[in-house]
């Protein structure tokens, strides 16, 4: 008997629709699985045997064959578990195989027959959705199914057990599907845990990192130990815009592949910070592995990398964000396909001012010479320097500050002029890509950074003397915009671009 039913794999941070085909013939008993499964699809029998003889039917003594279509593609993980198993019940009779086909189904299943949560579970219900054979009945993992029901136009039935599927198919039990309800997720209420006013002086630091959020820019601190740098940094997302529906649900995308999603929160609604340690390697950093998986930087699309102790980064880790920095996404290559994930973030980093952490503060002596200097801001090169936008200088903290008991601005006061900044933007570039002054393309920069002769001499001054490159020349302007859009104001002034110029502290020499 044959039997024909629906699963989905997911290839990147996309799922595509799988024909499972199983086959039940008389001969010596065998279960074989063909389609290029990689081992855990190979393991499955095992599993799929274990579940169904333990759920209280049998499991037949024959030759069992199970097809993945398209078999060009290498399958992976362990979602065709539940769909391998109501395959051999339904060649075999238990299941009435017709009511199969209306569904796409994936689950792994333990040996007692309980369904266990899976990875992509979200991309799988956009995959049912989008299907072109009828399939918009999603029957997957009950610990996935609240993720799943955030698509719109896909019914979602979450299970617990192999014979809880079995019933419901034969129409000998009724689920209810899982509703999603778009206003129980709402914009993240914080609880002021964080707040930029926690932090005492350093108030032309919260004026950057405030730039740097208006236009979506990377920003480096740089100042000694105990500054501040990391302190500010996690309080950057507190000013950040709200997350759009859109933007959550490519978020929940990728932290669901990633296998790192809390299931209780159902959507993502909160822009992830991601903080690696510095002995991080490029692959966990980009993504990538024998099975491929998103990195670090798609971790933190739509919100904030932070990499503290900057230097201390192997050089080779550092080189690979140039890709994911210019372009917002990271494509990995396999002699057998290729995958893409977004990539699109803010890059915080912190580092110290030279080795020892202590030049040009004011409270101790650095002890460091201008060749170790050097030398240690040299671990960075030109060209990743060139894509972060805000340089700024973090010093040391007086005691007056400190003790000073006066409230700062709050992060919510902060985020209101962040977003009237972001809706100019959102105006600005309707019917575009670009959604923030950082992503602006060469044709955007002429059109909206036009400046007048003073600016221009300006700007021309600071090119000679600090020899940027045409990268930091256009990141100084996007800057420049950006500054311009916080207060409000349609043109670029003399101001603006002596203020994002500031801003480019590590082009000028080191002095001892």
């Amino acid at each position: 008997m044959l039997a024909n039913l629906y699963s989905s794999a997911v290839l990147g941070i996309d799922a595509y629709m799988v024909e499972v085909e199983v086959d039940t013939a008389r001969g010596l008993p065998s279960f074989s699985t063909v389609g290029l499964p990689d081992n855990a699809i190979k393991e499955s029998r095992d599993r799929v045997k274990s579940a169904i003889k333990n759920s209280g039917y049998s499991f037949p003594a024959k030759r069992i064959t199970v097809n993945l279509a398209p078999a060009d593609i290498k399958k992976e993980g362990t979602n065709f578990d539940l769909p391998v198993a109501l395959g051999i019940l339904a060649a075999e009779g238990v299941i009435e195989s017709l009511s199969l086909s209306e569904y796409v189904i994936v689950g792994e299943l333990s040996l007692d027959g309980r369904i266990k949560p899976v990875r992509g579970a979200l991309p799988v219900a956009v995959c049912a959705r989008d299907a072109g054979g009828g399939q918009k009945k999603l029957i997957l993992p009950k610990e996935n199914s609240r993720e799943a029901s955030v698509v719109d136009g896909v019914t979602v039935y979450g299970v617990s057990t192999l014979s809880e599927v079995v019933e419901f198919l034969n129409g000998n039990l009724e689920l209810e599907p899982v509703l999603f309800d778009p206003a129980i997720y709402r914009p993240v209420v914080r609880d002021g845990a964080a707040d930029f006013a926690d932090v005492k002086g350093q108030a032309h630091v919260k004026r950057a990192l405030e730039v740097a959020a208006a236009g979506g820019h990377n920003v480096l601190m740089v100042g000694p130990p105990g500054s501040g740098k990391t302190m500010l940094a996690r309080r950057l997302s507190t000013i950040l815009p709200d997350l759009s529906l859109d933007e959550a649900i490519e978020v929940t995308k990728i932290q669901s592949v990633a296998g790192v999603l809390d299931r209780d929160e159902g959507l993502v609604m909160e822009r992830p910070f991601r903080a690696p340690h510095h002995t991080i390697s490029d692959v966990g950093l980009t993504g990538g592995g024998r099975v491929p998986r998103p990195g670090e930087v798609s971790l933190a699309h739509n919100g904030v990398l932070f990499l503290d102790e900057l230097p201390e980064f192997r050089r080779a880790v550092l080189e690979v964000l140039r890709t994911p920095l210019e372009d917002g996404r990271v494509t990995i290559a396999r002699a057998m396909v290729s995958v893409a994930y977004p990539s699109s973030f803010m890059l915080v980093g912190a580092m110290n001012p030279c080795p020892c952490g202590y030049l040009g503060d004011i409270k101790r002596d650095c002890t460091c010479s201008p060749v170790q200097v050097q030398s240690y801001r040299s671990r960075i090169s030109g060209p990743l320097l060139d894509r972060i936008d805000i340089h700024c200088d973090v010093p040391s903290v007086r005691f007056a500050e400190l003790d000073d008991d006066t409230r700062a601005e709050s992060s919510e006061a902060v985020k209101e002029r962040v977003d009237r900044a972001r809706r100019v933007q959102a105006t600005r570039f309707e019917g575009t890509e670009v959604y923030s002054n950082s992503r602006m393309e060469p044709q955007d920069i002429r059109l909206f950074c036009r400046l007048e002769r003073d600016s221009r001499d300006l700007l021309e001054t600071a090119v000679e003397r600090l020899g940027l490159s045409a990268r930091a020349y256009t990141r100084v302007l996007k800057v420049a915009r950006s500054i311009a859009d916080l207060e409000g104001v349609p043109d670029i002034t003399l101001a603006h671009v002596s203020e994002a110029i500031q801003y480019r502290t590590l082009d000028r020499p080191v002095t001892g």
